[in-house]
């Protein structure tokens, strides 16, 4: 079992420790068209109502997104994706002790978003979309999640497929930790997450999954998010059945999540957040025990 290093990632009002125990990171998408909840919270009571929900079921962080990026979802203006979060912000201000991280590849948002009281972003794109998005990170002394992932999310399941997915991987995170580094950013404020289901084969997902402490090896802490997946659905399917609806998936997202674990993640990125939370303690114990 890969040993998992440890890490402190400086956030505006605190300090994160990585490594001790998994983090969790719990979703809240205010988009009317997320794969897995989507249209769920675009009322704003109802969006508070379930951030406050996920930090007493055990959620860490909470991540914010406003553009949906399931598999061939079209993007949305910087103003669209504002509209939709901006008014959670303003509701949750004083009312979470957790931090908050905003889920955009646009400077744009996020430098609004971290006005308003993010400490964290999350680029699936990993500053390819916005490469001014790393100035104003930097600039608010942020840290950064950069994410792999082959093509957007409107062409990435098309393919063709990497050959080797693990080295296709590594060497894109390779590059997004250069491109951040050659920003400013200093790696000591960059997280690495290698895309489960982002331009990705189901077999490979799994692969990555049982590969993970190869990628830990890039010497950043590891985000990982495998929750309600497609590629779950068809592996948890009986014979005849294409596929578990996303509400069905849990235990799927329990086995990835311990596995992720084992395999050297820090924080797992999840819907189902209370009963992640008693996963990742037995996950975590198993870990701390050899």
């Amino acid at each position: 079992m890969f040993r998992r290093k440890q890490f402190r990632v400086r956030l505006p009002s605190r300090t994160l420790v990585l490594g001790e125990r998994t983090l969790i990171m719990g979703v809240l998408n205010v988009t009317p068209d997320s794969f897995s909840d989507g249209g769920a919270f675009l009322d704003s009571q109802a969006a508070v109502a379930r951030a406050l929900e996920l930090e007493r079921d055990g959620a860490d962080i909470l991540d914010i997104g406003g553009e949906s990026t399931r598999p061939a979802a079209l993007p949305v203006s910087a103003r669209e994706e504002l509209s939709r979060i901006l008014p959670l912000f303003e509701a949750l201000r004083g009312k979470l002790r957790i931090p908050i991280s905003v889920d955009t590849q646009k400077s744009e948002v996020a430098e609004a978003a971290l006005a308003a009281g993010a400490e964290i972003v999350n680029d699936i794109s990993a500053l390819r979309t916005d490469p001014r998005l790393a100035e104003v990170a930097r600039h608010a002394r942020a840290p950064v999640i950069l994410m792999h992932m082959r093509g957007t999310p409107r062409t990435m399941q098309r393919g063709p497929f990497a050959r080797n997915v693990v080295r296709d991987v590594m060497t894109g995170l390779r590059e997004a930790l250069a491109r951040a580094q050659r920003a400013g950013l200093a790696k000591s404020q960059i997280l690495l997450d290698p895309g489960i289901g982002f331009g990705k084969s189901h077999e490979q997902n799994f692969e990555i999954i049982a590969r993970l402490a190869e990628i830990a090896r890039l010497g950043c802490p590891i985000v990982i998010g495998t929750s309600r997946k497609g590629f779950l659905g068809k592996a948890l399917a009986k014979p005849g059945e294409a596929s578990l609806p996303p509400g069905k998936r849990l235990l799927g997202t329990a086995a990835t999540v311990t596995a992720a674990i084992l395999g050297g993640a820090h924080i797992v990125r999840v819907h189902d957040v209370a009963e992640i939370a008693r996963v990742v303690r037995v996950a975590d114990a198993i870990r701390t025990s050899l």
